[in-house]
């Protein structure tokens, strides 16, 4: 099982809706995730600084990284847009980061 991680940028004050938002994920979305093997999906927030930094564990050789031409995706992400950094397709902007330690 391959860990991957990446950095986002949430809009500022927009902490409580982003909770909300994923509290209340699409079960089809989740479905998706679940689907292409991605496991221990955690998201945390560096409130100081407004960086989400999320880390996963993939079954096989994608995450959710990889899933930006379907269109559920695609619609997550227009919903997102209002209270993200995103990109000019609506995709959060996102850095990925190399991972330097680990330890089980």
């Amino acid at each position: 099982m391959k860990r991957s991680s990446f950095k986002m940028k949430l809009l500022p004050g927009m902490k409580e809706e982003y909770r909300k938002r994923h509290d209340e994920i699409w079960p089809e979305l989740k479905q998706l995730l679940i689907e292409s093997g991605v496991r221990d999906y955690t998201i945390f927030l560096d409130e100081e600084t407004d960086t989400l930094f999320a880390v996963q564990k993939n079954v096989g050789g994608g995450g959710s990284q990889d899933l930006g031409t379907l269109e559920i995706v695609q619609k997550w992400w227009a919903y997102m847009a209002d209270i993200m950094e995103t990109n000019e397709d609506n995709s959060p902007v996102s850095v990925s980061l190399e991972e330097v330690f680990h330890l089980d």
